[in-house]
């Protein structure tokens, strides 16, 4: 009898790879957070060395998450955590990622790599981890004494060109192909426009595609001064905040609850990671309220018209 596929074991994955890594993000971004408040009071100088080594440190946990993506789910889903790390250190290498990143490309034997956005990547380094433990098993039965330097040569060999021309642009694909929708319905109305980016964002942020929006973003305030898209964005932040606040608040387990109070507080400050990761996302029915209070503010600004 053929065993029913269950959902619920994905959720439990991808909660299995973010749970041990939140306390750490959760950090990072009120680090980051109160750094920025100081920097906009004028309480404390961006040139400053102390407020440029925590920045580095609470922006490059966020920058690196790939590295630490690899390490657990390296141990969620049974792989060599080192050969794992061989995914994010090929795709972020300077050169490469560099490269990339800039709408840049090259040839990866007879195709071009599309362009892609690594830095603070999921999807990548998820997927290139879940080939690699299929990989793997194969690689096991080779003779002992060869094993050691030849599985990972092979490993790498299948599993970076399908990051590469796969995993990799699959995010940047999606957020493209959103935001191209976008302007589609802001022409035919701004509401309408208002509650699709409001319900969308932050499930693009949960995929890391949201990054592709970042250079439509920055274009148009260079071309037109202004940009529409950011405003609409707020009330989403503000939706997950809400609902991890939520689940804090009916949660009955001590940890748990305090994980949901921190996450809301981080998701107040901006940064919806914690939220998204350990409380809402897992929960599934706290993310769908989330994007439903995004919807609502995404409306409202459009109503208004802010830029």
């Amino acid at each position: 009898m053929k065993k029913k596929f269950n959902p619920k074991i994905i959720v439990d994955t991808l909660s299995g790879i973010f749970l041990p890594i939140i306390d750490l993000i959760t950090a990072a971004s009120i680090m980051k957070s109160i750094l920025i408040l100081l920097a906009s009071f004028n309480l404390m100088s961006a040139e400053n060395g102390i407020y440029k080594i925590f920045y580095a440190v609470s922006d490059g946990v966020f920058f690196f998450l790939p590295f630490l993506l690899a390490v657990t789910s390296s141990r969620q889903l049974k792989t060599n955590t080192f050969i794992s790390l061989m995914v994010p250190i090929a795709f972020l290498y300077p050169a490469i990622s560099e490269t990339l990143e800039n709408g840049g490309t090259f040839n990866l034997l007879c195709f071009k790599v599309p362009p892609a956005v690594y830095h603070s990547s999921v999807i990548p380094v998820l997927l290139a981890v879940g080939l690699l433990h299929f990989i793997e098993k194969p690689c096991d039965r080779l003779q002992e004494a060869v094993r050691g330097f030849l599985k990972p040569i092979i490993c790498m060999a299948v599993v970076l060109p399908a990051t590469f021309m796969i995993f990799g642009p699959a995010g940047t694909y999606i957020g493209a192909v959103l935001t191209k929708a976008f302007f589609s319905i802001y022409s035919f109305n701004p509401v309408a426009a208002g509650a699709f980016m409001g319900t969308i964002i932050q499930p693009m942020v949960s995929i890391g595609a949201h990054w592709a929006i970042v250079p439509v973003v920055l274009n148009n305030i260079s071309e037109k001064g202004y940009d529409i898209i950011m405003p609409l964005l707020a009330g989403a932040v503000y939706g997950q905040a809400g609902a991890a606040l939520a689940v804090g608040i009916r949660e009955t387990v001590r940890e748990k609850k305090i994980t949901a109070f921190q996450s809301s507080f981080t998701a107040c400050l901006g940064v919806t990671e914690p939220a998204l990761y350990s409380i809402n996302l897992p929960r599934m029915k706290p993310l769908l309220f989330g994007c439903l209070g995004g919807t609502a503010g995404g409306a409202l600004t459009g109503l208004a018209g802010t830029h």
